[in-house]
């Protein structure tokens, strides 16, 4: 006989066991009568587990069967008076019965009775924010800080509630509490900043930093805390300013002050780079940054020069002399290699020192151990220069070398461009068009643009004028402009005569040289005048989106005029969607914007 009866109750306890799960099936499918029945009984069965009580009581609200679910809830709270969490099942049922003051006596009996333990806390405020009742949720929380020690806790879960009720300021002055009481996560309230703020809650974050700062300056996360939310806002001068107060504080021998100047450069804004990198290299050479700040800084004045045009004359001798410094100092070697190939095109391009230039990368690419891209970046260069000095045939020369050194390479598409711009520039058209035409599909976008540009200006000024005489001119002005001979180009310019009908369809294109020019000159009003020109009387015309780009610049970079820069990148990048020069130029306009860029 208990060989019969051993299975019978190993299958009461399996049937016991799947009425949880059974019931919970059934409260998830929506069949809420037979899940109630099973919760009822399993209810009776466990008076001691208050799950069964919460689900049970879901599955009579989920039936709407309200009266029931008041005479069940009242003799449940007779049996346990001081369980806070039945006064809040009730205020909800109360609420479901369109009955609003009296839910609202029950949720604040449920505050007043908030447990002394923590778990009795979390339970109490997850059930009103259930119900999307913050502010009771915090009246708990608060209620909890005041009974329960440390009273810390609670911290995150009432900045995360005045997140939620949309109230920034308190959110941000508990997130603070909890840096300096260590129970909230640096690394965690930059996440949830990153997700949630906007422009205007990072100043209200920095605003309350600054407070704090100043009374509890020996608390580190807050200037940390600083110098990262500028750093969000692409402000990296005010992050620089906290960089260097935590490097002195710390003894950081310059260690974040490079790495945000590197991150300033790589953003573009060099006046703050250089900022970082003179204070790197101000500590002197036994710092482990040195020799990197030495030479960046050099690069990120070159940048601001080459890129922004953000200069006065003074600026290029200073930088002559500094790059003469840092040679003098580390050496002419493969390590040095790209500053020298920056050195000289300051020399050739800006202080007109052609001899110099020349003799710099004679001597670099005889230097062993260079890498050989870094050897034919100098040869291309070296030949510009023979160029600029009319030495023509040792230019073709140095791009024939790189051209048959990397034919497949990007490098050997640019020196393949060169030469072919060579031929143009000597008036040889028809074999440069025929070499612009091979690089349309160079790999590199930007050579693409350029060799187009020229095959399609070629072709059209031939159809226009069979005499090539105009395109004669304008070539001869332009290699006038590659030799850095300024009045020059402007004189043959002026002696094109495009007001004739004839000659017309030059106009944009002298206007554009002629622009040109005047930016190389400093001459600002000058230059954006012809790209307003262009603008106005050639929308149409290949011109038009390289002088809007080049207008944006000027008033972004040298006219410091933020508000019509952006203006300006927004018209390339809407009106001239297919240009080369839209995703640089959306990019720039969303920095403006102050996007928070990745």
């Amino acid at each position: 006989m208990k060989y019969i009866m051993l299975p019978l109750l190993f299958l009461l306890s399996g049937l016991k066991a799947q009425d949880p799960r059974l019931a919970q099936e059934y409260f998830n499918n929506g069949e809420f009568e037979k899940a109630s029945s099973l919760y009822q009984e399993l209810m009776l069965k466990n008076p001691a587990n208050p799950g069964f009580f919460e689900k049970y009581f879901e599955c009579i609200l989920a039936l709407k069967q309200y009266n029931a679910g008041e005479e069940i809830l009242k003799k449940e709270m007779r049996k346990k008076p001081k369980e806070a969490i039945y006064h809040i099942y009730y205020g909800n049922l109360l609420t479901l019965m369109d009955q609003a003051k009296k839910a609202e006596q029950q949720f604040e009996q449920a505050v007043e009775k908030t447990p002394a333990d923590v778990m009795g806390v979390y339970k109490l405020g997850n059930a009103f924010i259930q119900l999307t009742r913050y502010d009771l949720a915090i009246k708990v929380y608060e209620q909890g800080e005041k009974i329960i020690k440390p009273p810390t806790r609670f911290t995150y879960n009432l900045a995360e509630l005045y997140r939620k009720k949309g109230d920034f300021s308190r959110m941000v002055l508990y997130y603070l509490n909890g840096l300096e009481e260590k129970s909230v996560q640096l690394a965690n309230v930059q996440s949830l900043i990153v997700a949630y703020f906007s422009e205007d809650q990072y100043r209200e974050l920095q605003a309350q930093l600054y407070e704090r700062i100043e009374s509890k300056p020996d608390i580190l996360e807050y200037p940390e805390l600083l110098m990262w939310s500028f750093v969000q806002l692409k402000d990296y001068s005010g992050a620089l300013r906290q960089a260097k107060a935590l490097d002195r504080q710390l003894n950081e021998n310059g260690s974040r002050v490079y790495q945000l100047a590197m991150t300033s450069y790589f953003d573009n804004d060099y006046h703050t780079a250089i900022e970082g990198f003179s204070f790197v290299r101000d500590k002197g050479p036994s710092g482990s940054f040195y020799h990197e700040s030495c030479r960046q800084l050099l690069v990120s004045r070159r940048n601001l020069i080459v890129e922004k045009k953000d200069y006065v004359p003074s600026d290029l001798v200073k930088l002559e002399i500094d790059y003469q410094k840092y040679l003098a100092d580390f050496g002419r070697n493969y390590l040095s290699a790209p500053l020298i190939i920056e050195f000289a095109e300051l020399e050739a391009r800006y202080l007109g020192k052609i001899p110099e230039a020349i003799q710099l990368l004679e001597e670099l690419i005889k230097v062993p151990y260079i890498d050989n891209h870094i050897r034919s970046r100098a040869k291309l260069d070296l030949a510009d220069y023979y160029l600029i000095r009319g030495e023509r045939w040792e230019a073709t020369l140095l791009y024939s070398q790189v051209d048959k050194d990397f034919k497949e390479d990007e490098l050997g598409e640019l020196a393949r461009y060169k030469n072919a711009r060579l031929s143009y520039f000597a008036g040889d058209f028809q074999w440069a068009q025929e070499q612009f035409d091979i690089l349309k599909t160079a790999t590199s976008r930007l050579i693409s643009n350029d060799a187009i540009d020229l095959s399609v200006f070629i072709l059209d000024n031939l159809n226009q004028d069979t005499t090539g005489v105009s395109l004669l001119q304008y070539a001869a002005a332009e290699l006038k402009l590659f030799q850095n001979q300024y009045d020059s180009a402007l004189l043959i310019l002026a002696e094109i005569p495009f007001t004739d009908p004839e000659i017309l369809f030059l106009e944009d294109d002298v206007w554009y040289l002629q622009a040109k020019i005047f930016q190389q000159q400093l001459r600002t009003d000058e230059a954006l005048e012809k790209y307003r020109l262009i603008l106005e009387k050639h929308p149409d015309e290949i011109r038009a989106d390289n002088a809007l780009w080049e207008m944006a610049k000027i008033y972004d970079y040298q006219l410091k005029n933020s508000d019509k820069a952006k203006e300006l990148y927004e018209k390339l990048f809407i009106d001239f969607s297919n240009s080369v020069l839209a995703v640089e130029a959306r990019k720039r306009y969303r920095q403006l914007r102050g996007d928070k860029l990745q």
